[in-house]
C-alpha cells in the first residue's frame, strides 16, 4: 500500500478599500493513498499547480518525550495537475513560495511508502485552465428537450 505526504500552500490576494494589496498564505499537510499516492509522487514537484479534493482528518499521538501531539491533514481522493510541464524545464523553475518544514507526524502504514516534502502549489494566477471538467468525471444524460439546456445556460452560476 503506497502513501505520500507533502506540504501544500494556498494563497489569496486582494485589495483593501484603501487600495492596499494584501496576501494571505495557508499551509496544509496533504496525504494520498494507493494509486493516487503513486501519481502524486510522479507528477507533483515544488512549484507545480494542482487541484486537490478530499476530507480533513485530525490525528493525535504521543511523541518520544511523552508529549501529546495533534495534526490536521487533508486526505485527498482526487488530484488534478493544473499546469503543464511541456516547456522542458522543471516544475521547480516556476514561481513558488518558500516556507518552513512541516513537522512529520508518525503514520500508520503497511507496505511501501513514498514521501515528498515541501511541495508548494499556489492558487493565484493559474494561466489557461479548461472550464470543462475531465471527461471521465462527467456523466451526461441525453435529453431531447432543448429547453432544459437553454435554461441551464442562462443560470448565473
Amino acid at each position: 500500500m503506497a502513501v505520500v505526504s507533502f506540504g501544500l500552500a494556498t494563497n489569496r490576494v486582494w485589495n483593501t478599500k484603501q487600495g492596499e494589496r494584501k496576501e494571505d498564505a495557508q499551509f496544509h499537510r496533504i496525504v494520498a493513498w494507493n494509486k493516487l499516492a503513486e501519481l502524486c509522487s510522479q507528477l507533483l514537484a515544488k512549484g507545480r499547480r494542482a487541484y486537490v479534493e478530499g476530507r480533513i482528518q485530525y490525528r493525535e499521538w504521543t511523541d518520544q518525550d511523552g508529549q501529546k501531539k495533534q495534526v490536521a491533514e487533508i486526505v485527498i481522493d482526487d488530484m488534478i495537475v493544473l499546469d503543464s510541464n511541456r516547456s522542458g524545464g522543471s516544475a521547480a523553475e516556476g514561481p513558488a513560495m518558500e516556507y518552513g518544514e512541516v513537522e512529520d507526524a508518525p503514520m500508520e502504514t503497511e507496505g511501501e511508502s513514498a514521501v515528498i516534502d515541501d511541495i508548494v502549489i499556489p492558487d493565484g494566477d493559474l494561466g489557461e485552465i479548461s472550464s470543462e471538467p475531465p471527461k471521465d468525471k462527467v456523466k451526461k444524460e441525453k435529453s431531447e428537450d432543448k429547453s432544459d439546456d437553454k435554461a441551464e445556460e442562462e443560470m448565473p452560476f
